[in-house]
């Protein structure tokens, strides 16, 4: 099962910083997630960049066993 890691209002809507979870696609682990976690994190996913392995990609990219997905909201500042 591939780890999960949850940053800033992701962590905070899940309440949590780390989940492992079955899938065979970034999609479906995050599809589960957002069952598992409500409408609050969804709407955090929506607006967040998504990492396998520190890079970004599709949600149809294959996730093996020893692979981390990311949630990435957006950060603002000044």
């Amino acid at each position: 099962m591939a780890r999960l890691r949850l940053f800033g209002p992701a962590r905070e809507a899940a309440g949590r910083a780390s989940v492992v979870q079955k899938g065979a696609s970034v999609g479906e682990i995050i599809a589960t997630a957002e069952q598992r976690f409500g409408a609050d994190f969804a709407r955090v996913v929506a607006v967040s960049a998504i990492w396998l392995n520190g890079q970004t990609v599709e949600l149809d990219a294959s996730v093996a066993d020893e692979d981390e997905v990311a949630i990435i909201p957006p950060v603002s500042g000044g």
